[in-house]
């Protein structure tokens, strides 16, 4: 995806923050004085005192959202918004994110770049995971990860794995996680899995505390599916961490790259490599 001329923004504010409220009102100056339409979602404009825009419209009006917090926000955003195809820019209100890489005091440089149309825009894989419940197939999108864990801390967990419908792995112990490129330096890395550069087209598959050290973390091609099944135990499912679903016994849920990506906004010097060595403090 190309950059494009942008005339509107949306924007969503960290939940729970209304601190936030001058912060909005800064960007919202710094949007307007380089002639973009500033747009709020109404829960963070209910948050903050003023009027805002149901989200589903907020995306279909706007050439951009911008969130405001951290990349939490910038993930519920993005999942909220993915059918709507539209890009992502995050801007972080306290540390440096993974995802929000620009501050409030950087902005008023950014924003005359992304006016001219400089500005990049890295398209990120995200997981497509289907599930019945209740008798209904659910949908789901994760930018991060898919996690299948024990619902109970008390026993261990079996999880069966077909690759492509063929019999792949059995994993027995706290659980799996399933992650993006993106997702890679969260839970993922924190239970040994590997850090994926975040615009290949591959996924991981990392045991969580196994009962078997020969369990190791895979990274597998992005055109392969996966089905993941608990025969004897209930699971629980949970989506960015922000989500929970449980999985009776027998029940399976297939997981895979989505067709479309999630595409954000960075500088055009944005170098992932610097965020890395700055947030996991890699050479010191």
């Amino acid at each position: 995806m190309t950059a494009k001329n942008i005339k509107k923004i949306g924007v969503v504010l960290r939940p729970s923050s209304p601190e936030l409220k001058n912060s909005y009102y800064k960007l919202e100056k710094i949007f307007k004085e380089h002639g973009i339409e500033v747009l709020i979602d109404s829960i963070s404009g209910a948050m903050i005192g003023i009027m805002g825009m149901e989200f589903d419209i907020l995306c279909k009006n706007a050439d951009v959202l911008v969130t405001l917090g951290g990349d939490g926000t910038l993930i519920s955003a993005a999942r909220r918004s993915f059918k709507h195809d539209i890009p992502v820019l995050g801007v972080y209100a306290g540390n440096l994110g993974f995802l929000a890489d620009i501050n409030l005091e950087e902005l008023h440089e950014f924003v005359p770049l992304m006016v001219r149309g400089k500005y990049r825009v890295d398209e990120r894989s995200i997981l497509e995971a289907r599930f019945e419940e209740n008798s209904n197939e659910v949908k789901m999108y994760a930018f991060n990860d898919i996690v299948l864990t024990r619902p109970s801390v008390s026993n261990m967990i079996h999880i069966e794995t077909l690759v492509d419908s063929k019999a792949f792995n059995t994993y027995y112990g706290d659980g799996v996680i399933v992650s993006t490129p993106t997702g890679s330096t969260a839970y993922n890395l924190s239970a040994g899995g590997p850090v994926l550069f975040p615009l290949t087209n591959v996924f991981a598959l990392t045991p969580i505390c196994p009962h078997s050290l020969t369990q190791r973390p895979v990274v597998l091609p992005g055109k392969f599916s996966i089905e993941m099944k608990t025969p004897q135990d209930r699971a629980l499912v949970i989506i960015d961490g922000q989500d929970k679903h449980e999985l009776e016994a027998g029940e399976s849920i297939h997981i895979q790259l989505a067709r479309k990506t999630v595409k954000l906004i960075h500088r055009e010097e944005f170098n992932y490599f610097d965020v890395l060595k700055e947030k996991l403090n890699w050479g010191d």
